[in-house]
């Protein structure tokens, strides 16, 4: 037995495809998330192409990588972003719908200790202007941590600090590609745990699901409380919206014991992936599926 199959929890297999490096995937998500899923991209595409979806819906948002990568590599017709956070929330309708001012506020900014400190203090009279906060703060900040209390980068890459992660040119020319496929992105502010049902309910199989939920099981790591303001849901309510929906879904969760035992439950396949965590220990992350997939 390898190190990597001994590893794979609950008897499940590792995935046949790789963790994908990071480096050599499109980065097209103006956010950095907390637990983002550029890694995941060959999976999704993957079961893209075998499902080839109308509909893509992500009830979890956060950076949005999958919807983003569906509709510009045309594996889907057209992607539902759903985000529950407000400062989330309100950088993707600013991007969507208020791309250009966003953009200019984007070529102005100078980020120095003083002007961090004071959109940090500010209460936006506007969704450009609490969208413009909330994507500064994400790429300033430690991780991109936009929970209170995060702490804003010191060092950051190459010794760079608050600029090692803001690159004004980049930013603009992502926002532009994104803003070439606004006509097939469509975002909604809610709770993606009760519109799921309702857009289930109207699409059925022609739509794909990518659930991603920013939270974590008891069991699991438990970061959600410190990275994300909404850090609790109901994981087994969740599990029987996709079953009793009989959707065609991807899901990844920390290989927990709870989620161990709903992936066992609910009949659903899984496969794990062996990934490093931001102490460079390597932990189980599962990808469930309705049937067996990357086995």
């Amino acid at each position: 037995m390898t190190a990597l199959a001994a590893m794979a929890p609950a008897g499940f297999p590792m995935s046949r495809i790789p963790v994908a490096n990071v480096a050599a995937v499109p980065q097209r998500s103006p956010l950095r998330y907390p637990g983002g899923k550029t890694w995941l991209i060959p999976h999704i595409r993957e079961w893209l192409r075998h499902t080839r979806p109308d509909l893509l819906i992500e009830p979890f948002a956060g950076g949005a990588i999958v919807s983003l990568t569906a509709v510009m590599e045309n594996m889907a017709g057209t992607a539902v972003i759903i985000e529950m956070d407000r400062d989330v929330a309100a950088f993707w309708r600013a991007v969507l719908e208020s791309g250009t001012a966003l953009c200019e506020w984007i070529g102005r900014f100078d980020p120095t200790p003083e002007s961090l400190r004071k959109i940090e203090r500010s209460l936006p009279e506007s969704v450009v202007e609490h969208g413009f906060r909330t994507l500064v703060l994400n790429r300033t900040r430690r991780g991109g941590v936009l929970a209170h209390g995060a702490s804003f980068s010191k060092t950051g890459e190459n010794g760079k600090g608050l600029r090692s992660r803001w690159y004004p040119e980049t930013l603009v020319n992502r926002l532009a590609k994104i803003q070439a496929y606004s006509d097939r992105l469509c975002f909604f502010e809610g709770d993606g745990m009760k519109m799921l049902p309702i857009l289930l309910r109207g699409w059925g199989r022609d739509a794909a699901v990518f659930v991603d939920p920013p939270y974590t099981a008891a069991g699991g790591k438990k970061a959600g409380s410190r990275l994300y303001a909404h850090s609790a849901i109901d994981h087994a309510a969740l599990f029987e919206i996709l079953a009793e929906a009989g959707s065609n879904f991807l899901m990844t969760y920390d290989a927990a014991p709870e989620i161990v035992d709903l992936v066992r439950k609910h009949g659903f396949a899984a496969v794990a992936l062996s990934m490093k965590n931001g102490h460079h220990n390597r932990i189980a992350e599962l990808v469930i599926t309705p049937e067996a997939m990357f086995e």
